[in-house]
Parts: C-alpha cells; sequence; structure tokens
C-alpha cells in the first residue's frame, strides 16, 4: 500500500494558519485539533474559535486568547453586527492580538455587504490582519486599496488567475495553501508575487492535513521558500 506520509518526512511546518477550535452543530465533531496537528508533524496553529464564529463571541474569543505558546490565538467578530464586531476589533488589538478571522459563508454575509467594508477598514485601521473565508473573486473587493494585510483561506486553484491579478495590485494580499492542489499552483504564486504571499493552511481537524502537506512537501519550491510557507509567513503576519 502506498503510503504518503513517507514523501511528508522532513518538512516541518512551524505554524499552520487555518485550525479551529470548537465544533460544528451539525457536523461530527473530529479529533481534537492538537491531536491532529501532532499527528501530522504540525508544530504550531493560528487558531480561532468556531464558539464565536457561531454563537457568543466574546467568550469564544476568550477561551482562545487563553491559548498558550507556541499556538498563536486569532480573534473572530460577527460580520451580521458590524457595530459590535469594531468594538471587538478594538478590543482584540488592546489585547495585544495581529489577526481576526472572519467566517462569511458561515454568517451568511456577502462580500458586497456594507459589514464587509466597514470591518475590513477597521481592521486595517487597527494594523489587524485579516484572515477570511469566502469565494476570493469576490471577498477581495472589501480589502482593496486599504492598505491591509488579508490572508485568503479559500482560493481554489480554479480561481488562482483572479487572486494572482488581484494581489498584483496589493502587496497585502496573501493566501492559503490548502486548495492549491494543482500540478504548479504554488509555484505559480511563488513566480508571480513571491513565495512570501503563501501561508501554509489545513482547516484542522475538519479537513485533511496530510495533502496541503504532501504538495508542500513533494512541490518545485526552493528549500528556503519551503520554510517561509511552512510557517515564517504566517509568523510574520500573525503571531
Amino acid at each position: 500500500m502506498f503510503d504518503a506520509r513517507r514523501l511528508i518526512d522532513g518538512l516541518e511546518v512551524t505554524l499552520d494558519a487555518d485550525v479551529l477550535a470548537g465544533a460544528y452543530p451539525d457536523r461530527d465533531t473530529p479529533e481534537p485539533w492538537p491531536d491532529v496537528l501532532a499527528g501530522h508533524g504540525i508544530r504550531a496553529g493560528a487558531v480561532a474559535s468556531l464558539r464565536a464564529a457561531l454563537f457568543d463571541v466574546v467568550s469564544g474569543n476568550d477561551e482562545t486568547l487563553g491559548l498558550a505558546a507556541p499556538h498563536v490565538p486569532v480573534g473572530v467578530v460577527d460580520l451580521r453586527d458590524p457595530l459590535r464586531a469594531a468594538r471587538e476589533l478594538e478590543r482584540l488589538a488592546e489585547a495585544g492580538r495581529r489577526a481576526v478571522r472572519l467566517f462569511p459563508d458561515e454568517q451568511g454575509v456577502e462580500a458586497g455587504f456594507p459589514s464587509v467594508r466597514h470591518v475590513a477598514r477597521r481592521a486595517a485601521a487597527l494594523g489587524l490582519t485579516v484572515l477570511t473565508g469566502g469565494d476570493v473573486r469576490r471577498f477581495w473587493r472589501p480589502f482593496a486599496g486599504l492598505g491591509g494585510n488579508v490572508v485568503f483561506l479559500d482560493t481554489h486553484f480554479y480561481h488562482l488567475g483572479d487572486f494572482l491579478v488581484a494581489a498584483a495590485d496589493e502587496p497585502g494580499f496573501h493566501t492559503s495553501t490548502r486548495l492549491l492542489n494543482s500540478p504548479d499552483a504554488l509555484e505559480t504564486v511563488a513566480a508571480e508575487l513571491g513565495a512570501d504571499r503563501l501561508l501554509f493552511g489545513s482547516r484542522a481537524p475538519y479537513y485533511e492535513p496530510a495533502v496541503p502537506l504532501l504538495r508542500l512537501a513533494t512541490g518545485g519550491l526552493k528549500p528556503e521558500e519551503i520554510t517561509a510557507v511552512a510557517g515564517e509567513n504566517a509568523r510574520r503576519l500573525l503571531a
């Protein structure tokens, strides 16, 4: 039987930019995220709370804000309530957090809603890196022209061309590697924009980390680029 783990041996991911703590009410609860990371040799995660995204922002954020190093807590706001979201961004910034995650799909929010632009502007003004779900072909627009750092967590290799042309004019635009599983997607981003625009992400424990790990380990990036993608870039933006 083919064992992909032997191809991943030697790859050290020092910070996974896309980790979720908690449960979805309509999905089976997987293994605890620390166990999933440890089982795949991933040293640390940038962790956001599903409780904050789906139920209660403040208590959910408080749970993850207490995470110990080397893990990195990522705040969450509710895009359905932009005024409270802006206040929560200020609270996160005052607590020394550097990143906030947006869950537009789970919260039923579209890219053109005024709330998204409002939160994007406030996050940029506070110097917070935004990690956002959603289709990059639509969700690039509310962040354009603000000068902030944004990581698009759901960039699919089918839509990579759209990310590349949007990011060419926006030096703060970055992408997760999670869905960039075509034969040359990572290499194309590195060639067009630089490997510093790529952050390893797995969405553990709700997705299988082996696929993005295998793609990063067996692709054509240079060793120093792999090291950057595997954690240095995320730590620069999030920690």
